[in-house]
């Protein structure tokens, strides 16, 4: 099966451009060398190098295991034996240890002649091997096949009238979904020009805005906040055709100000690395602050409460968010149980988010059933709901809601807030204001900053260490 298109334009990764076909040549080039191999890891820098081995997997029909650069010491060995990898595609100057498997140096290869290489490979075949963050244990290795990535590109070039006419602008790590399968792939499938920035800062969005003719631009949440902060930057974006965020919620006050600034409304949209991108709102169509949007075609949602009985489609009511949709992924490598338990007996993933869904289809996400549902009182609080007040506060630069023990309530209400001027007690009176009672913050903690991961993600369960 055949994931990238017939033609398209150049890809250009942190200032190192090549044509379609030179790019190509070259993956087809890493395919010879690793065409038979159970496994392969890829030193996922923002670098060609890293684009031409992704791809020389696929021609090869090798799955390819993307290998966060900056992964600890145990967490790369963890990913290394899990995986069953038998090489490292890399630069020639990338270090690996003795224990590791050995380097196949791919700048090595970008002269060589790769004929030769089937690139057809069963559409069931696994093509990517995408590690979890391990935020419950050691990660997991997420089997994604051919035809679940067809399927989800397919369906967001429709989403968002993604043609070749487009110029992909982004600079996200290339070993995740976002980055990676969105960013790479998705331009190579649909025939657009790619222009990866090396790093995700708004000035270089903007310099790409205005120098390459940038028409879609993919950001996390923090890209956004930023360049929402900078009127300059943000109004060099009015020529862009859309703005997309994912991989975390967008703050409603960060909606509303880069709408002001760029004449923008973003586009939001929902997924995660089990179920590539399974709800979004549309390029012809409303875009909702605190909204992801409707399903994709062919994806299908239901909203599930604790004991298992349907939730209402009303807008209100929470539920965890099952999906089911030929995107999915094929199972956990190694983890026949864990498999099993994440999906229904009726065959539906159980994707672990609470969300609502509204009559007309229209899902918010509410955010993870571990760390974002507080249950304080008899009340189940959101905290995105909490979160996004508290950013609308003049004051506030970041602000992440949990939930922690009470001795009375079950759990309270906590937040940590990056803020300049302003104290606890006037950002608890500031969200009663705006809030029920209940979901007021007890307790307000003012630290410098929060905790992310690569993709901007807070990570919440290192909230306490602060």
């Amino acid at each position: 099966m055949d994931l990238l298109g017939g033609t398209g334009g150049p890809v250009r990764i942190a200032g190192r451009e090549l044509p379609r076909d030179e790019l190509l040549g070259w993956a087809a080039a890493v395919a010879a060398e690793i065409r038979g191999a159970d496994a392969v890891a890829v030193h996922a820098t923002a670098s060609m190098e890293t684009v031409a081995a992704v791809v020389g997997g696929l021609l090869a029909g090798v799955p390819v295991v993307p290998l966060p650069p900056d992964s600890g010491p145990a967490e790369r060995a963890h990913i290394l034996g899990d995986s069953g990898a038998e090489l490292i595609l890399a630069g020639g100057r990338t270090e690996v240890s003795a224990t590791e498997p050995p380097l196949l140096p791919v700048d090595w290869l970008s002269r060589h002649d790769g004929g030769g290489v089937d690139a057809e490979a069963a559409p069931d075949a696994t093509a990517l091997i995408l590690y979890t963050s391990g935020t419950t244990g050691a990660p997991k290795g997420v089997l994604i096949s051919r035809s679940a990535i067809a399927a989800g590109l397919d369906a967001l070039a429709e989403a968002w009238a993604w043609t070749p006419a487009d110029v992909l602008v982004h600079g996200l790590p290339l070993f995740h979904v976002h980055g990676l399968v969105l960013g790479v792939l998705g331009p190579l499938r649909v025939g657009s020009p790619l222009v990866h920035t090396g790093r995700p800062k708004p000035e270089l969005y903007a310099a790409a805005a205005q120098d390459d003719g940038g028409s879609l631009f993919f950001g996390v949440p923090t890209v956004w906040s930023r360049t929402a902060a900078d009127p300059s930057t943000a109004e060099a974006l009015r020529g862009a055709r859309l703005l997309v965020s994912g991989s975390a919620p967008l703050p409603v006050p960060v909606f509303e100000r880069l709408s002001a600034l760029t004449g923008h409304r973003p586009v939001e949209r929902y997924g995660m690395t089990e179920t590539l991108i399974t709800v979004s709102a549309r390029a012809e169509g409303d875009r909702r602050p605190g909204y992801v949007g409707t399903p994709l075609p062919g994806v299908e949602t239901r909203l599930a409460a604790e004991d298992g009985s349907p939730v209402p489609p009303d807008g209100e009511t929470p539920g965890e968010l099952h999906v089911r949709a030929p995107l999915l992924f094929k199972g956990y490598l190694n983890r026949p149980e864990a498999t099993a338990e994440s999906f229904t007996a009726d065959g539906w993933f159980r994707t672990g988010d609470i969300a609502t869904i509204g009559p007309d289809g229209w899902h918010r996400i509410v955010g993870r059933a571990s760390t974002d549902l507080i249950k304080s009182g008899g009340y189940r609080i959101g905290a995105g709901e909490i979160e996004n007040a508290l950013l609308a506060h003049p004051a506030v630069r970041e602000a992440a809601v949990v939930g922690t023990p009470h001795d009375d309530l079950g759990e309270q209400v906590t937040a940590y807030v990056v803020a300049d001027g302003v104290g606890e007690r006037q950002l608890i009176d500031f969200v009663a204001e705006r809030l029920s009672v209940h979901k007021r913050p007890r307790v307000v903690h003012l630290v410098g900053s929060l905790p992310r991961n690569a993709m901007g993600k807070v990570v919440k369960s290192r909230l306490g260490e602060l």
